[in-house]
């Protein structure tokens, strides 16, 4: 309780100083200092909470503790205290990601235990530990931790980020893992009682091409198949897919209780932006499968660090499976609680070259809808537009039926471009989401999501739709300003 009471007022300390110029209107962030993963989402007692790896003494990356957000509606979110600090002799050096449950009418949150044996040779062991709370808030670590100890015998020593739930009588928890021979994977252990864990085996590992190591796994149903979320470190870039340090994806396939056998397709990339990992879900009371991502990437450039503050994670999506093979991510229903003022422009409206729609909010929700069956154009999309020089483009090519966000001019001038695939024939859908350094955008409902920071120095002047090559027929546009959930918080 003492390291969490100074966690939270070195927290208070550096919230005082931070820069506001870059902070969100709408996503989860730290009050202060660094984030990365979230961890521990559930919803409990009616109401949904995240946690997330936090370091509250410094903007970089360090001993990790968590930090902790709640809501009732996934939307307005409110920072509680830190909830775990690290320092006990089986979490020494960080108390590293992790997932939450109901245990017995209380909320438990189960997270690796990191402990470094040599800093300078990156030598560590990970161990499993509990922590539970009976109001939600202040946790308390089992006496019996680590509840797992140590990896199976053909580990190597990464062993982390055990995702927990119960199926009839047992608890089963998944945990990322790398062999000895440096392949990726997920081992599956089983419960009886929640506190003694029996190794079951490897529910899925690498073909040789996925990586070292896969972080953060998560293994749930969904729609009649059983799904399995990774993110591999160490895969090679592969052409347009693969192109970011890191990855997070997802293999769909049937899953045999009694063999522990998980048969499954390949692995795809769940979002093609420059700033999306680590996604974990929850299972919400309406029957929806919501994940969460961290909206930044590892060793990517972040400028929030000189503003005494790093990281964000992404709004809440819901997935859903198309025809068994593909996952669809779309923003939840609840996003629509953000609107304020609602625009029209261009709708049935036929344009080439561009149309200008002159706004400065930097809080946006936006739909732009081109009909590709009236179309002569070999290039249609939309640029946010700076003041002078800054912009960011999304743009669909119909000959190589191909999106592509392009953020070199608002922050990315290195790596500053990402592409998709995306088959449209008769419609292209662009659903954006804008904060003041972050944009999301959701294509043909799903089919292709693309997550980025940026960074614009410049004011907004506004949007420009545009065709390239021929005309195109606007269908709809739409935009809606929204609103800053924390904007009382930030003013303190």
């Amino acid at each position: 309780m003492n390291r969490i009471q100074q966690a939270e007022e070195a927290l208070k300390k550096a919230g005082k100083k931070v820069n506001r110029r870059y902070r969100m209107g709408y996503h989860m962030m730290p009050r202060a200092n660094w984030i990365n993963d979230p961890n521990g989402l559930i919803q409990y007692k009616g109401e949904y909470h995240v946690f997330y790896q936090h370091h509250p003494y410094d903007e970089n990356w360090g001993p990790m503790h968590w930090g902790h957000l709640k809501s009732k509606d996934l939307i307005h979110w409110e920072h509680l205290p830190v909830a775990l600090a690290p320092g006990d002799e089986f979490d020494e050096s960080g108390c590293f990601s992790g997932s939450a449950v109901e245990y017995n009418g209380d909320l438990a949150l189960i997270y690796t235990g990191h402990n470094m044996i040599d800093e300078e040779k990156d030598d560590f062991y990970q161990t499993q530990n509990i922590a539970v709370s009976k109001d939600g808030i202040v946790f308390e670590k089992l006496k019996e931790n680590p509840v797992i100890a140590e990896p199976p015998e053909d580990s190597a020593r990464h062993f982390r980020d055990p995702k927990v739930w119960k199926h009839r009588e047992n608890w089963y928890m998944v945990v990322g893992n790398s062999s000895k021979e440096n392949v990726g994977r997920v081992i599956l252990y089983r419960s009886p009682n929640f506190v003694d864990w029996e190794y079951v085996g490897v529910l899925a590992q690498s073909d040789g091409n996925l990586g070292f190591m896969w972080e953060c796994p998560d293994f749930f149903e969904l729609d009649g198949k059983h799904i399995l979320l990774i993110s591999p470190q160490g895969i090679e870039a592969d052409g347009e897919s693969y192109q970011n340090l890191y990855q997070t994806g997802y293999l769909i396939g049937d899953y045999d209780e009694e063999t522990n056998e998980f048969v499954h397709g390949s692995f795809k990339e769940l979002d093609h932006g420059h700033d999306f990992y680590a996604v974990q879900t929850l299972l919400d009371d309406k029957g929806r499968r919501i994940a969460i991502g961290w909206m930044d990437m590892w060793e990517s450039e972040m400028p929030t660090k000189a503003d005494g503050w790093c990281g964000a994670l992404t709004l809440p999506r819901e997935l859903t499976l198309k025809d068994g093979h593909k996952i669809l991510m779309n923003p939840v229903e609840e996003t629509k609680l953000l609107r304020g003022s609602e625009h029209h422009e261009c709708d049935n409206q036929s344009i080439s070259g561009s149309y200008f729609i002159k706004t400065a909010e930097k809080l946006l929700e936006v739909v732009a809808v081109f009909d590709l069956t009236i179309c002569s154009a070999e290039t249609v999309g939309l640029k946010i537009r700076g003041i002078e020089q800054e912009e960011t483009t999304i743009k669909y090519s119909l000959i190589d039926q191909k999106l592509t966000l392009d953020c070199s001019k608002s922050g990315k001038a290195r790596d500053g471009v990402r592409n998709v695939r995306l088959e449209a024939d008769e419609k292209l859908t662009l659903h954006l989401f804008l904060d003041r350094s972050s944009i999301e955008v959701f294509a043909n409902h799903g089919e292709a999501t693309m997550t980025s920071r940026i960074y614009p120095k410049e004011g907004r002047a506004g949007i420009e739709l545009f065709s390239e090559k021929g005309n195109v027929r606007v269908e709809e546009f739409t935009y809606w300003t929204l609103k800053d959930i924390w904007k009382g918080d930030e003013a303190k």
